[in-house]
């Protein structure tokens, strides 16, 4: 909604990885760095580690856009908690080979062959492992032997490990990983962006849509996007989504300060839902004889369908007007004479307190509710014609 809004063409901030969006900030010219080495060197392992949202993925998905396939065949796997047998299994899929039964045996001579196939034709093979710090000691222990694979003295395979904070202390203090830990030929740690870093990261992302200073930035308000997200690209992501899509929604030419604090209020209370609630904090259902309905902002837009959303905001529409409503027939209340007209007074301003609350709690509801619609419509591209 908002890309369109403002003009741009496509959404800036969008969560999955796109390498043309990639931003070279310091952290991550010293990875590419590392990478290049690593990769040229054509054994071992190359380890990356980062916080969840640093970065890792795009990083991957800018390098696999900069490689030859005709000479390096590439194999990418994210591991839940795998243990050994499994991880060979997943391997073995990755690479597209067909393994008949669950036969460890059998899935490793598959690799070997192919890995034996691909090094004759000239093509070297380089395995990508995401989410490291989920796999257990047997996993680990089973890609040290892959890189065993050898063609006379050519090694047949290299491994790009990527993984969160936890899997760079795993590698560094596990005693059982000596063997692993000598083939690792480069390795590097992605930081967050720093302040600097976060402003030219927001405007490198917008310009390649077409941004053309609409929206406007208040001044301050990247200083303390930095601060509510601490430089972490995948929250930075988060909060401009918000902010923006509340810009559109409130038809904002410029982008200030209060519209942040609005925006990680809602999402502060969000997480504080999700952990805090069981089943899902998001469950809009039409309320059932007997029981109370579920708050607008505690909805589920999944559940909703389109006409349960439009009865749900001509709901919203038809209370606003009953409000406004009892505001006029109290403010002409309260212009007419009578004996007690300060008690009459006081109880117009009481009334008048009460209703503009209730006002205010119905816009922040519907907005909340139209925030998470827009965002379920915009994550699935089946669902923009809806």
């Amino acid at each position: 909604m908002y890309d369109q809004y403002y003009g741009f063409s496509g959404r800036p901030f969008q969560l999955t990885p796109d390498p043309q969006f990639y931003f070279e900030s310091a952290s991550h010219k010293k990875a590419m760095s590392y990478l290049g080495y690593g990769m040229n060197q054509g054994e071992g392992f190359i380890v990356i580690t980062g916080e969840v949202g640093a970065g890792k993925s795009t990083l991957v998905a800018h390098l696999m856009e900069r490689i030859d396939p005709e000479a390096l065949t590439v194999a990418q796997v994210v591991t839940s908690a795998l243990d050994g047998e499994e991880l060979i299994h997943v391997i073995a899929q990755a690479f597209g080979l067909a393994v008949e039964g669950h036969d460890k045996a059998g899935a490793l001579g598959a690799i070997e062959r192919f890995l034996q196939d691909e090094a004759r034709e000239g093509r070297r093979c380089l395995l990508v492992v995401d989410e490291c710090q989920n796999l257990d000691f047997t996993a680990l222990e089973e890609l040290r032997m892959l890189s065993n694979f050898q063609l006379g003295a050519h090694p047949l395979l290299q491994s790009l490990l990527l993984g969160q904070p936890e899997f760079r202390r795993t590698l560094a203090h596990h005693p059982d990983l000596d063997q692993l830990r000598q083939r690792i030929i480069a390795s590097h740690h992605l930081e967050a962006l720093d302040e600097d870093e976060v402003e030219d990261y927001i405007f490198h992302r917008l310009r390649h849509v077409g941004w053309d200073e609409r929206p406007l930035f208040e001044e301050g308000l990247l200083e303390a996007l930095y601060k509510a997200t601490d430089g972490i690209p995948r929250r930075v992501n988060q909060v401009m989504n918000r902010l923006l899509l509340l810009g559109a929604i409130e038809e904002k030419d410029m982008v200030g300060s209060e519209m942040l604090e609005a925006v990680m209020a809602e999402m502060n209370a969000d997480q504080a839902r999700g952990s805090s609630a069981e089943p899902s904090p998001l469950s809009i259902e039409p309320a059932v004889s007997g029981q109370s309905a579920q708050p607008a902002q505690e909805q589920d837009i999944d559940s909703v369908p389109a006409t349960e959303v439009a009865a749900l905001l001509a709901q919203r529409d038809a209370r606003t007007a009953e409000l406004e409503a009892a505001i006029s027939d109290l403010q002409a209340a309260g212009a007419s004479p009578s004996s007690g007209a300060q008690e009459a007074e006081a109880e117009l301003g009481a009334a008048l307190e009460r209703i503009e609350s209730r006002l205010e709690e119905q816009e922040r509801s519907f907005r909340h509710v139209l925030t998470m619609l827009i965002e379920w419509l915009e994550d699935d591209t089946s669902r923009e014609a809806a």
